[in-house]
């Protein structure tokens, strides 16, 4: 049976067949602050710490400029394209999920996310390494840009009263109600669906089973046929 009943259990790796497969074949990437992989990270992984990197207008233009230079950081950093990259970082956390979706948006189709993170890692008795890696020489990152994975403001906008389409909020409760403003103004995409990133994890920081979180959206009004926007 598939990992934990998953349609694409290729985009996700547990800890148990990482430390089992421990080689050249991947390029291993450590998402976490860098205070956090000094203290130990998985042997042979280097550090890439994406989080405060973000963009406001996400025209296609400004869009295309972006990950631009976000494909030069890749190559700069050592991140091989000529292997299957794996993203982790605490817990199957935003850290490494914005790595993921980066390289599955620049057409690199081989990408996949540690299970339950560093955490599942330690848990698993894998190794841990305190010495610094140093990227490595690799060719230019390519960019075959797949714009269908990507929304604007305006092509949201002009979707939101279809009915096969839903806008999922991710952000916390209280991003969603307004109480707390990241954004220039505070609330949420009108007729959004709200759940809570972290209601994909279980206790330990792992995704839930496929059917746990089918349920989960389903019961959301997230079913199949929809057409689904995440923010």
């Amino acid at each position: 049976m598939a990992y934990k009943g998953y349609e694409n259990p290729q985009l996700v790796i547990s800890a148990e067949e990482l430390k089992n497969s421990l080689d050249d074949t991947y390029c291993i990437v450590d998402t976490r602050p860098t205070h956090e992989y000094i203290q130990g990270h998985i042997p042979g992984a280097l550090h890439l710490d994406l989080f405060g990197l973000s963009l406001i207008n996400t025209r296609k233009e400004t869009l295309d400029t972006f990950m631009w230079m976000i494909a030069y950081l890749f190559q700069q950093r050592g991140i091989d394209p000529a292997k299957t990259i794996i993203w982790y970082d605490n817990i199957s956390g935003i850290y490494a999920s914005r790595g993921f979706w980066f390289c599955e948006y620049l057409g690199h189709q081989e990408n996949r996310v540690l299970d339950g993170g560093f955490n599942a890692w330690l848990a698993a008795e894998g190794s841990v390494s305190t010495e610094g890696v140093e990227p490595p020489k690799v060719p230019q990152f390519p960019i075959e840009t797949i714009h269908e994975l990507h929304m604007d403001a305006n092509l949201i906008h002009s979707n939101l009263t279809q009915d096969d389409f839903v806008s999922l909020d991710t952000r916390t409760d209280e991003e969603h109600y307004g109480r707390v403003a990241r954004a220039k103004r505070a609330g949420a995409i009108p007729g959004s669906v709200h759940i809570e990133w972290v209601n994909n994890l279980d206790d330990s920081g792992a995704f839930k089973p496929a059917a746990e979180l089918r349920e989960m959206y389903e019961a959301a009004g997230i079913t199949h046929g929809k057409r689904v926007m995440c923010y």
